[in-house]
């Protein structure tokens, strides 16, 4: 006689069941095992050197059909709103050998290099279309001439150098400003250079001294000194007194405003001479 079968499931198989009843498990047996045995696979492939340098050469010479493509070449560059010499000058620091593939360029670097030439503010590059690298430049407008180490140097508004100058004749247009840290106060020069506009056909410059006041230097040797603080309401004081007296016509070599509220003048050597020898006859 036969044993009857137990239609009961082992406890293997039971396990198995209520284990599939599972979330994970079913997430795991149709997502997880097919990435599994595919990343084993591509493991197992790319354990061999071989393979691993031919795939890299086949996308290097993928990428490089792509880059090299007629639509992303750049064939040329133009340079907007900048005088010929500024032109040149940015063209020489790009130093680019056209045509170049697009991707080859980094626009921010391009940027930056341009901008460390004295002569611009702001630039800005972008390419556009039919291959063209486009430069747009600010470029600094020079306010004033510095000389400072035996050397001309063109300033903007606000003291940044914008290119040197070979002769003070070249920009009989610009005002000068002279001595150590003139550069750093070319904003109060400019509104020295406004306040003295009832004498300017006499202006020779300001001469910074001791990096912290101004002396305006007149022709037949005059100076105006001024104050640390203040300079242009000083200026025109001055400027006023010669208006009304005709101060700066005498013979006087120094007109001393470091102190406003006490002016000194100092004396040309003619008026001195007559000064002392018209004493010496009184007595």
């Amino acid at each position: 006689m036969r044993p009857i079968r137990d239609p009961a499931p082992s406890r293997l198989a039971y396990r198995l069941n209520r284990l599939m009843l599972r979330p994970w498990v079913r997430v795991f047996l149709r997502y997880g095992l097919p990435v599994l045995i595919l990343a084993s696979l591509g493991a197992f492939w790319a354990s061999d050197q071989g393979r691993r340098d031919d795939a890299m050469d086949r996308l290097a010479e993928l990428r490089r059909q792509i880059e090299e493509r007629p639509e992303f070449m750049v064939r040329l560059m133009t340079v907007e709103k900048a005088t010929p010499s500024v032109a040149a000058d940015i063209r020489e620091i790009l130093s680019i050998d056209f045509p170049v593939s697009s991707f080859d360029l980094d626009l921010n670097g391009l940027q930056e290099a341009v901008e460390t030439l004295d002569a611009v503010a702001v630039a800005s590059v972008r390419i556009r279309t039919g291959g063209i690298l486009e430069v747009d430049v600010e470029e600094r407008k020079p306010r004033v001439i510095w000389r400072g180490d035996d050397a001309l140097t063109l300033l903007d508004k606000t003291g940044h150098p914008v290119a040197p100058l070979d002769a003070r004749t070249a920009r009989p247009d610009l005002p000068l400003v002279a001595g150590k840290g003139a550069d750093q106060a070319v904003g109060e020069a400019l509104e020295l250079f406004l306040a003295s506009a009832p004498i300017q056909s006499r202006l020779r410059g300001l001469l910074r001294v001791g990096e912290r006041r101004w002396d305006v230097v007149l022709d037949r040797d005059q100076r105006i000194m001024l104050p640390e603080e203040d300079a242009v309401m000083a200026l025109e004081k001055a400027i006023a007194l010669d208006v009304a007296q005709d101060l700066l016509e005498r013979d006087i070599s120094v007109v001393d405003f470091r102190n406003p509220g006490r002016p000194v003048l100092r004396l040309g050597t003619t008026a001195f001479e007559t000064l002392y020898e018209t004493g010496l006859n009184t007595e």
